[in-house]
């Protein structure tokens, strides 16, 4: 314990000079504690502010998916060209090293199989609070049926996710879902992205859209666009290219990364696009040029 006898005088208080810029610039939490901040500081890349997810999520309705069919050696090669991580528990701990360094985002809810009739009536929630705090979660995501029967229930589901994650310093990426007769429109994201927002998401995963910047302006938290069905890998850049001129800090890819003829260079030309502020020509180019001469 320091005495007071012998410790030199504080005298270089520095004044007149003003506080070292945070870097802080993550949309809407401001306001957050310490701890929820750090988690979603280390999900946006500090540099370009922005994030590349990959979500290998698929299999918790859908099975094996194409391109998935083993997580185990389709995964780990992909985990060094990316921000974020988004999968179920099982899944990561079943295919990714307990030394992995970079920041989970746990599929928290369960849905309805691809069998079922109707897989927008909402699930419940799968992985509670307790366990994101034991794997060491950066994030927890809920999916949300806006405008279809399960709606009540996934906002539910939501809002017990941000209450239990804001009680332990984790954040809540809500999940904007869209089934195959629900409305994809401007007017709908903009009524959807709202609602995950003030319903206490920190950021929210959405679909890219005409008017998609009005729609990402709307939005007080950050919005990170989902791949959703495959393209062609040139069409799949432009999206992203589109999406983040017009207000996305990310993009969360699943099928358009690993259903790619080259998943890697594809998960690294979509980097190039969201971090280095490349057009979507110089991304598919270099993309090209990794698949016919890979490193």
């Amino acid at each position: 314990m320091a005495d007071n006898q012998g410790n030199p005088t504080a005298k270089n208080y520095h004044l007149g000079v003003k506080p070292a810029a945070s870097g802080w610039n993550v949309k809407g939490a401001e306001h957050c504690d310490w701890g929820m901040k750090n988690r979603l500081a280390a999900m946006f890349d500090r540099r370009s502010g922005n994030a590349v997810m990959l979500a290998f999520d698929h299999g918790y309705i859908m099975g094996p998916t194409a391109g998935l069919e083993r997580l185990d050696l389709v995964v780990p090669p992909l985990v060094p060209h990316v921000n974020v991580l988004m999968a179920t528990p099982g899944a990561i701990r079943a295919c990714l090293p307990p030394t992995l360094d970079k920041p989970l985002c746990l599929r928290v809810n369960y849905d309805a199989s691809v069998l079922f009739d109707d897989i927008s009536a909402g699930g419940g929630i799968a992985c509670d609070i307790r366990q994101a705090v034991r794997m060491n979660a950066s994030c927890m995501a809920a999916q949300t049926f806006i405008g279809a029967p399960g709606e009540k229930n996934s906002l539910e589901v939501l809002a017990r996710t941000v209450n239990a994650g804001q009680e332990h310093g984790i954040p809540t990426l809500g999940v904007v879902a869209v089934g195959k007769d629900m409305e994809r429109s401007e007017r709908f994201f903009l009524l959807a992205t709202r609602l995950l927002a003030e319903n206490g998401a920190n950021l929210v995963k959405s679909y890219y859209c005409e008017g998609f910047e009005r729609v990402a302006a709307a939005c007080p938290v950050p919005i990170v666009i989902a791949g959703g069905k495959k393209l062609p890998e040139a069409e799949a850049l432009a999206m992203c290219r589109r999406a983040i001129d017009e207000g996305a800090r990310g993009v969360d890819m699943g099928r358009n990364i690993f259903q790619a003829g080259a998943p890697v260079a594809m998960c690294r030309a979509v980097g190039k696009v969201v971090h280095e502020n490349c057009t979507a020509e110089e991304a598919f180019e270099f993309y090209q040029e990794l698949l016919h001469h890979p490193e």
